[in-house]
């Protein structure tokens, strides 16, 4: 808490982007600590309980007069695997308990048929992962996607950081099974830091027709990037700044392109 503290103070005035603040404040947290990955049972666990889901989430999908858009509602539901953070829930074995309820929950802003548009004409995506757990239930998202013709390019985190995905967690659970190519945001940081990204993420992102980023975190670190590419931002607003910045109410589930 000391170490935190003392970070916070110190960067509160002089780091404009939420995200890399609260970057500033997990180093210090972690270095306090001395462990790498302080999350990784938890993550491990998420994983497990999300894999669980694999069939009724194919059900799902199938049944759907709109697969793509049942889809996008999967990856978004399993924003929710954000423990501790807000409207979100605290533990994996927690999600038993509101999967079905979830399914039901409609989406405040709805810009898949933007994102079909963009994608119809085949292109290159870049998706920016999230939470372990959650990033198995974007598997049949991008399924959807590379049906269409389109090249996927996944990009978890540098370095353990939260309960996000890393390319440890991404070769485990298979994820990059899925893709054409997978690549790390290249470093400690919550969300993306466009500053120390490489150069071969820089090119997919300028090249891509479109990416696709997931979670709150992602959002608050790329939503003030000048991109020069639509962004597609899938997640559940799990507080009230980020629901407040789309104009819905806290929980609300959101998939806006900003072109």
């Amino acid at each position: 808490m000391r170490a935190a503290l003392r970070t916070c103070a110190r960067v509160i005035s002089e780091e404009p982007n939420s995200a890399r603040m609260a970057t500033h404040v997990h180093r210090s947290s972690y270095d306090a600590l001395g462990v790498r990955d302080p999350y990784h049972d938890l993550k491990l666990r998420a994983d497990e309980t999300a894999a669980r889901y694999a069939e009724r989430v194919r059900e799902f999908i199938g049944a759907s007069d709109d697969k793509f858009r049942a889809a996008v509602k999967i990856a978004i539901l399993g924003n929710i695997m954000d423990f501790g953070a807000g409207l979100a829930i605290d533990s994996p074995e927690e999600f038993d308990g509101v999967f079905e309820s979830l399914l039901e929950m409609e989406l405040a802003i709805d810009d898949t048929e933007r994102m079909t548009d963009i994608l119809r004409s085949g292109c290159s995506v870049v998706y920016f992962f999230d939470n372990c757990g959650e990033s198995i239930l974007d598997v049949p998202l991008i399924e959807q996607i590379r049906s269409m013709g389109n090249r996927v390019v996944g990009v978890v985190r540098g370095e353990p950081i939260l309960n996000d995905v890393t390319m440890e967690d991404a070769l485990r659970t298979g994820l990059d099974e899925h893709l054409d190519r997978i690549l790390t945001t290249g470093g400690f940081a919550i969300g993306v830091d466009m500053r120390n990204i490489s150069n071969e993420l820089k090119e997919e992102m300028e090249t891509a027709g479109l990416i696709i980023a997931k979670g709150m975190a992602n959002f608050e670190s790329l939503g003030e990037e000048d991109i020069g590419t639509p962004v597609a931002y899938l997640l559940k607003a799990k507080c009230a700044p980020v629901a407040s910045e789309f104009g819905v109410k806290a929980g609300s589930n959101i998939a806006k392109v900003v072109p």
